[in-house]
């Protein structure tokens, strides 16, 4: 690989911590957003969860609109809007105007990460594509992970302000580095939306879908409640929760790269594979999530895991449709975010019915019911199949 094609993938790597920031570094500053817009946390939380459904909804569409435009324009526009959005979040007090400031970058999230894992995906030869996109994936899951601590940190500290313009000078940066190291990138083949849409036909390109709803379920669907579970069933410390959740996320980065070196050697098995071993972490996590020292080493394997399932979701969808690959990737993202609503939602229900530690049950359930959509994808599209077809 060369040092360019580095140079790119790390810019577009920045690009995706920048962007996943904007989206979840607002979960740590909740409690400060509430007290000044004098409204609710759980008011507050629409923040959160508006933006997630609004990129449910633009996942398949903004890709497949901006899908003939420069891939460098089409970028630069997202990281434009960003910037806009936070500056505006910095300096409004009406709040009905955050929820817009949110709402609108949200609309345009998918058409940067679709095209940022295409482009990743075509800087390398076909077979090292995994890896490549793992690199990427690693902005997501620093943005996942240093963005809470490092907004909740700036907001404790000075001003909600001022963390509202950290997320805006990291976009401000990768728009500079955008516009100065990427070549221009006019999309040569373009296919025609019915073309691009006709993936929706074909039987596996559902079956990918759904098994990656329930996939991204089964980790959301009881990480959205870890900090609830640390607090109640493990009996930890403010301090040692935030620890925890640290530990979560850089082992998801560890996961990341361990995901590009598993999908390039064997594809199909580690899909296979995934849900037994995060089954297995859950029944540990059921019977030993009460004691510290069990749950601190169960939370770092569970991070890993759940690194892995990331680029395990994307190559399951994208490897079912690689006629069409930024519509593809939309598709990864609409399901990816409905799977985090309805796995947080199930996962709500488990708790308010039958107590925190019930929780596990929504990550198992979605396991047994994923690995049947995986089987049977497999099974209708064997290798020899997928050739004569």
């Amino acid at each position: 690989m060369s040092k360019r094609n580095n140079l790119l993938i790390f810019i577009l790597t920045i690009g995706a911590f920048g962007i996943i920031n904007t989206e979840m570094g607002v979960i740590g500053i909740l409690p400060y957003i509430a007290d000044y817009f004098h409204i609710s946390v759980s008011k507050a939380g629409w923040l959160v969860s508006l933006f997630a459904l609004t990129v449910s909804i633009s996942g398949p569409t903004m890709p497949l609109l901006f899908s003939g435009i420069n891939r460098k324009t089409a970028m630069l526009l997202v990281l434009g809007i960003f910037v806009l959005g936070n500056i505006v979040s910095i300096f409004t007090s009406n709040y009905a105007i955050a929820i817009i400031a949110r709402v609108i970058p949200a609309i345009f999230h998918p058409i940067y990460f679709s095209a940022a894992f295409t482009m990743a995906a075509n800087s390398v030869r076909k077979e090292e594509a995994p890896k490549a996109v793992s690199k990427v994936f690693i902005g997501v899951s620093a943005g996942m992970v240093l963005g809470v601590p490092i907004a909740s940190f700036l907001a404790s500290t000075v001003s909600f302000q001022i963390s509202m313009s950290f997320f805006a000078i990291v976009n401000a940066i990768v728009f500079i580095a955008t516009l100065v190291f990427f070549p221009s990138m006019p999309v040569k083949e373009r296919l025609s939306y019915g073309a691009q849409l006709s993936v929706l036909k074909k039987p596996i390109t559902w079956l990918s879908i759904v098994a990656v709803i329930l996939l991204n379920s089964a980790v959301f669907g009881v990480y959205s409640y870890l900090a609830e579970y640390l607090k109640t069933v493990t009996h930890t410390s403010g301090k040692s929760i935030s620890l925890m959740l640290v530990i979560f996320g850089g082992a998801n980065i560890i996961g990341n790269i361990v995901a590009g070196k598993l999908l390039t050697k064997d594809a199909i098995k580690s899909v296979i594979s995934f849900p037994f071993a995060l089954g297995a972490v859950y029944i540990i996590l059921f019977l030993l999530g009460q004691f510290t020292l069990p749950m601190a080493i169960i939370t770092l394997v569970w991070g890993i895991l759940a690194g892995i399932g990331g680029n395990i979701n994307q190559y399951w969808i994208t490897s079912a449709a690689p006629e069409a690959p930024d519509f593809a990737n939309g598709l990864f993202l609409s399901s990816v975010n409905l799977g985090t609503t309805i796995g947080t939602a199930v996962g709500g229900l488990f708790i308010s019915e039958l107590g925190t530690q019930y929780v596990v049950l929504v990550g198992l359930l979605s396991l047994v019911l994923s690995l049947a959509f995986i089987m049977l994808r497999n099974y209708m599209y064997t290798p020899t199949k997928q050739l004569s077809r």
